[in-house]
């Protein structure tokens, strides 16, 4: 994965009303820490950050560029609106090239099972272990002709070379079942109606 430079900006001012004034400015109100070091208060620029995050997911390795340096940090939280779909607060945590973090990856079905099957995905993110320098982007699990039944386990995932799995290796992400045949659908529907009274017409002697 490709490092990406953030330039960031010392915060001197905290609070719900810092934050909207940071916010405004086009920057995001940012916290860096980790390896024993005090928390650092930063702001970010909003689109080059997102930016950051579109191309390289959200473990993309950065290099925050300070005035005492630059450091190499990774997004470990990052708050978004729940309604604007802008991004409120990042945390970032410090790391340094050579050494083991443990990050969530996305996984991603791909390929066509059997005819007549149905493809659930019960786990979208596994948790892995991986050096800094090469965390995988996603995760790919191919059901690519397999039988109705299947069922594959976080532990048969393929994993790059070097990075562990740390999710446990029983947890099921995909489920092959049998697509439900037009009659059993139409008979959930049947059964949904059952029981169902319509409420009898109102005589006018019952509006009196």
């Amino acid at each position: 994965m490709a490092e990406v430079r953030i330039n960031a900006e010392p915060r001197t001012e905290f609070g719900k009303g810092a934050a909207r004034r940071t916010r405004r400015a086009g920057q995001i109100p940012a916290v860096l820490y980790g390896r024993g070091s005090e928390p650092v208060h930063l702001a970010l620029p909003a689109l080059d950050f997102a930016r950051a995050l579109r191309d390289n997911g959200r473990n993309a390795v950065l290099t925050i560029a300070l005035e005492g340096g630059p450091q190499l940090a990774l997004p470990k939280t990052v708050v978004t609106h729940p309604i604007r779909d802008y991004i409120e607060h990042v945390d970032l945590l410090v790391i340094k090239r050579g050494e083991k973090v443990v990050v969530e990856v996305s996984v991603h079905v791909v390929g066509d099972a059997v005819s007549g099957a149905l493809i659930t995905q019960e786990l979208d993110r596994l948790e892995v272990e991986a050096d800094v320098s090469s965390i995988p982007d996603s995760l790919e699990v191919s059901v690519d002709g397999v039988q109705i039944g299947t069922q594959i386990l976080a532990g048969q995932v393929p994993l790059p070379d070097g990075v562990n799995l740390r999710t446990d290796a029983e947890y099921l992400v995909v489920n092959v079942v049998a697509s439900p045949t037009a009659e059993a659908m139409e008979g959930e529907v049947d059964a949904e109606g059952a029981g169902v009274v319509e409420d009898a017409p109102t005589s006018a002697s019952d509006d009196n």
